[in-house]
């Protein structure tokens, strides 16, 4: 019995490392388009990036500003990616997704 169930626990180890290899391929396309990609660059102010961007598709409530050490930090959405400011200058900004086949995090909306 455990001579058959062998080659069948191989075949499902092969399975493990080949959807791991795809996995890993999805990631360094993702960092390859993100690399391609002109996003809003550190420090640049919210008027900056809207006159370079355009307007962006939502302005998320802010976060934070109840103490000093916590700063302001705005969100604005776009088509294809998400700028984090600090105040009025960007510290920050995110690719969403490298395509729509991209499995990653559920929105919570």
């Amino acid at each position: 019995m455990t001579f058959r169930l062998s080659p069948l626990l191989a075949a499902l180890g092969l399975a493990v490392i080949a959807s791991s290899a795809g996995a890993d391929t999805l990631l360094m396309e993702r960092t390859q388009k993100e690399t391609a990609m002109a996003l809003p660059s550190r420090g640049m102010s919210m008027a900056q990036v809207e006159s370079r961007y355009g307007a962006p598709r939502a302005k998320l409530d802010p976060r934070g500003g109840n103490k000093p050490q916590h700063p302001v930090i705005n969100r604005w959405e776009y088509d294809n990616f998400i700028v984090y400011f600090e105040r009025t200058h960007v510290i920050d900004a995110v690719v969403k997704r490298a395509d729509s086949t991209e499995i990653g995090v559920k929105k919570n909306r």
